[in-house]
């Protein structure tokens, strides 16, 4: 039993401590405060820490992290402070600095000790604030029914979410102290993304724009270093990241945990193991703040619909990109999951997914007894089944989503996360070691025993793991290179380079290469008991594919049985290029697999445009590099032909460099009745449907897309007519007893009959005229900046010429 004078005491040294804390903003007074936190969970108790974590510990997180305390609770994005801990360690450069407050935050320190002793006491409760959690959490806390569906349908929440003592109707998340911190660790990245934003740029068609401006995040792109401010920064986060990923998120002799289960993942939350549970929260955790976040689409389909619940997300968030800023973290989260890959890759008991891999809810969805469900996710033996989908969404809506006029320099960031997702097989020791050098030698062991001295190459052992994320090897594929084409004119080098990178990769090894070709095969083709019994086995991956390729309005409506339901993971759920955003894909959406085929959507004929592309691209901007990058794309090239089984470029005869650009650049001229030229040129998308370029007004161009659209469909100009059909000429019977018009209102009728009927004719023949040359409405030439600042002008005028008329 704690005195009263004692607890007076402690209560009096966490508010003296707090104040310490706050008042830290040079590293002398980072470095005592660091001092006197440890010093104080040193010399006192687990059962008398209630004071620290009750009056000390918000303080703390506020100020390692760089969050303003005095900042409005209805602000959707907490402010960043330049005071924060890990900020003043980067800005100062001092390693002693970031390895002190390193220490503090370790997972075997002190700090992090106390936290786990607190919470075996139940000390303390958080409830951490509604408006720092993930969007489409916050949507659906507004509806109370929603909420109560949410503890089952997200595992994140289970048991968390309770209803607000105050506001009554209201619910709220509550969370112990090791929770708490996790939160605030993980929103850290989110919150500084926020704040920054997107970085606009304007395109400037120079010479001197270069790679070095952005590539550097690329790894194998560029030798360009990164500043040593934003380095030590990331280090240090990225640090305590990987430590605690280390610590409580095991990927080695997991059954050592649980001996009553196959696989940790196969363990059901039921059985409350704190290992288990703890991992899963933490995975949990990263994956819906950085991964899912302001996805309109963040469970599967089925799974909302076997709880009656529907999001119409789209309306609200729009098709805006994932927070900016958070491709190097993902990465590291990724790479440190795919170790268990590596491990279940190893064993000779790896998993064969004899059915395609599908999430399963079991329990009961009899109305009120839905609640009584228990998520799991069949993962065999392996993290990466719970990140395939919300990775794959956050990717690919990073490439389609991209605004034209902002940095590429986070889709770099997110294309590096892609290509070594990839490659899982080249994951080796030496990525983690700088990450690593803190640990224990306890824990470094342990790495050696998941990357077991690993072949940097394909075998076939990564078959499971090629064939369960099969998506990311084909259909991301083709997505990427219309992101690549939107691109292009920003910065030909590195987007060259980039899908050179992802070719290199797809060629490397010809039993990969094999592999995703024999899969696309099966996926066109019907299962025959002739067949060969490589593509025979291959069929039963076919359905799973199918399902990921899957949108909301593909998904089927029945209803999942009573005992288990079976949740389509439709990974590309409502994600498709626009019908003004330039892409090539958007006519077929996502319904098919098209990287190998022939036709003009095909992936070949596209990379083919693209090479043509580049080359006009490249040799447009000229300078010092123009020879590298030409070898570059002649790789590039050499490349296609190995993926392809042959060559994808015809032989072009052309004299002269001069005569060669001018005929690329006539080829990528828009469309027009006066160059009869470009009519055998056919295009994947029409001029009007161009990517909005700078010098438009984007709604506007997207207004007058559709209603070009709309009247090209109304006037029946979508179609051309056929010139070889005989034109039906209308005629009028004209009775016998035809009179002569007399009196003045006959003339009139007649005159203005024959007025109408000469329109109506003018209008079917200009109508019959576009028909027959292919040409149709084209609004969009309004959308343009200038047109718009002359009528601007023209109406000003003539409001203040009415205005000094009417004054005289």
């Amino acid at each position: 039993m704690i005195s009263r004078g004692y607890a007076t005491d402690t209560q009096s040294k966490s508010s003296d401590i707090a104040a310490a804390v706050l008042a830290a903003s040079s590293p002398l007074q980072i470095l005592a405060a660091c001092d006197a936190v440890e010093s104080f969970l040193h010399k006192h108790t687990a059962d008398q820490t209630r004071w620290f974590f009750s009056i000390t510990f918000p303080t703390l997180i506020c100020k390692i992290f760089g969050f303003d305390e005095s900042s409005s609770a209805s602000v959707a994005v907490k402010s960043m402070s330049p005071s924060g801990w890990i900020d003043i360690a980067a800005l100062s450069n001092d390693s002693q600095l970031a390895g002190r407050i390193l220490s503090l935050l370790s997972p075997t320190g002190v700090l992090l000790s106390s936290i786990v002793a607190a919470d075996g006491l139940s000390l303390v409760k958080y409830v951490f604030p509604v408006e720092r959690l993930p969007e489409w959490v916050r949507y659906m806390l507004q509806n109370e029914r929603d909420s109560l569906v949410l503890s089952d349908l997200c595992p994140l929440f289970k048991n968390r979410l309770k209803e607000d003592s105050v506001k009554g109707s209201s619910f709220q998340v509550q969370l112990n102290v090791f929770e708490y911190y996790m939160f605030w660790f993980v929103y850290y990245p989110v919150c500084r993304g926020n704040s920054e934003g997107p970085q606009t740029v304007s395109v400037r068609r120079s010479r001197k724009f270069r790679l070095e401006n952005w590539a550097y995040s690329i790894p194998g792109l560029s030798s360009t270093k990164r500043g040593m401010e934003q380095k030590n920064e990331g280090d240090l986060y990225m640090r305590l990241l990987y430590a605690y990923l280390r610590v409580y998120v095991p990927v080695a002799d997991m059954k050592a945990h649980q001996p009553y289960r196959s696989s940790l993942l196969h363990y059901s939350f039921s059985y409350g193991t704190p290992i288990v549970e703890k991992a899963e929260f933490l995975v949990n955790t990263l994956i819906h703040f950085w991964l899912v976040d302001n996805d309109f689409s963040p469970l599967p389909v089925n799974l909302c619909k076997s709880f009656g619940m529907t999001f119409p997300f789209r309306s609200v968030v729009g098709e805006i990109p994932p927070t900016s800023g958070l491709g190097e973290v993902v990465n590291v989260f990724v790479k440190y999951l795919n170790l268990s890959s590596i491990a279940s890759s190893d064993r000779t008991d790896q998993v064969d997914y004899t059915e395609s891999p599908k999430w399963k809810v079991v329990g009961t969805f009899n109305g009120s007894q839905s609640r009584n469900a228990v998520p799991f996710v069949d993962s065999g033996n392996s993290w990466n089944s719970w990140i395939q989908r919300p990775l794959y969404r956050f990717i690919l809506r990073t490439f389609l989503y991209c605004p034209m006029e902002s940095s590429i320099k986070n889709a770099s960031q997110v294309f590096t996360l892609w290509v070594s997702y990839l490659e899982p097989w080249s994951i080796s020791m030496e990525e983690f070691a700088k990450l690593d050098s803190d640990l224990g030698k306890s824990n470094r062991g342990t790495l050696k025993e998941v990357t077991p001295s690993m072949p940097h190459g394909y075998t076939s052992s990564w078959q499971v793991f090629v064939l369960a994320n099969y998506l990311y090897y084909s259909s991301l594929v083709m997505h990427f290179i219309g992101f690549a084409h939107k691109f292009l004119h920003t910065d030909p080098e590195a987007i060259v380079k980039m899908v050179s990178k992802v070719i290199t990769i797809l060629a490397s090894s010809t039993e990969l290469m094999d592999l995703i070709k024999n899969v696309d095969i099966v996926f066109h083709s019907k299962p025959a008991g002739s067949s060969k019994s490589m593509l025979n086995a291959l069929h039963r991956y076919v359905p799973a594919i199918r399902e990921q390729l899957q949108q909301a309005s593909k998904v089927s409506e029945e209803m999942p049985t009573p005992a288990t339901v079976i949740v389509v993971t439709d990974w590309e759920d409502g994600l498709s290029e626009t019908d003004a955003d330039g892409s090539f894909l958007h006519e077929n959406w996502n319904k098919d697999l098209r990287l190998f085929s022939d036709g003009e959507d095909g992936g070949q004929k596209l990379l083919q445009l693209f090479v043509l592309r580049a080359e006009s691209e490249l040799q447009s901007i000229g300078g010092e590099n123009l020879s590298q990058n030409l070898q570059g794309l002649d790789r590039l090239k050499s490349e296609l032909c190995q993926l392809f089984g042959g060559p994808i470029m015809k032989p072009m005869s052309t004299p002269e460099t001069v005569q060669c650009e001018y005929m690329r650049d006539e080829i990528f001229k828009p469309r027009s009745f006066a160059n009869r030229a470009m009519v055998d040129i056919k295009y994947k998308g029409d001029w009007m449907k161009r990517p909005i370029s700078d010098d438009e007004i984007g709604w506007l161009a997207k207004v007058l897309v559709k209603l070009s659209g709309w009247l090209n469909e109304s006037l029946g100009l979508s179609q051309v007519e056929s010139s070889q059909e005989s034109p039906s000429w209308s005629y009028v019977d004209v009775s016998s007893d035809a009179r002569s018009v007399c009196g003045p209102m006959e003339v009139i009728k007649v005159v203005l009959c024959s007025f109408i009927s000469w329109l109506l004719m003018l209008r079917g023949a200009g109508v019959r005229f576009m028909r027959e040359h292919g040409i149709r409405v084209n609004l969009r030439v309004l959308a343009s900046k200038k047109v718009v600042v002359v009528l601007l002008v023209i109406a000003a005028f003539s409001l203040l010429r009415r205005a000094f008329f009417g004054i005289g």
